[in-house]
């Protein structure tokens, strides 16, 4: 697959996922945050946490048993999603704005779309790591 297009089904994605998440009440306080370590998908504000969510979407196969796209979150991946979120709360003043929030945490959003774009499933794994 071509990187536009790997890039375009990754950005529309994150936007479904930013919905989502708005959706249940949360604050969005930063997305597509670079390191020197990759990228932050989304970091919002719940009532009480701020999570850092990561993002992974695909084009699903159509059939049952296919793997979730959150199976590509692996040990590494998980690293160093811990080492981007030390540098956002070092880096960021968003995290004032979001008073009562002590509290972090790690999801993860699942999204499988059809070749036509629509939504097939979107899976949230709260405190996924």
């Amino acid at each position: 697959m071509p990187t536009d297009s790997r890039r375009s089904v990754g950005a529309l994605g994150e936007q479904l996922a930013e919905r989502h998440l708005v959706r249940r009440g949360y604050s969005i306080l930063d997305r597509n945050y670079r390191t020197r370590f990759g990228e932050l998908d989304l970091i919002a504000a719940g009532a009480d946490c701020v999570v850092f969510c990561e993002v992974k979407t695909r084009i699903g196969k159509g059939g049952r048993g296919s793997p979730s796209p959150l199976e590509s979150i692996g040990s590494r991946k998980r690293q160093r999603l811990r080492l981007m979120a030390r540098q956002w709360l070092g880096e960021s003043s968003a995290r004032a704005t979001a008073p009562g929030t002590d509290w972090l945490r790690f999801d993860a959003i699942g999204v499988t779309l059809t070749r036509a774009g629509g939504v097939t499933s979107l899976e949230h794994v709260e405190d996924a790591f």
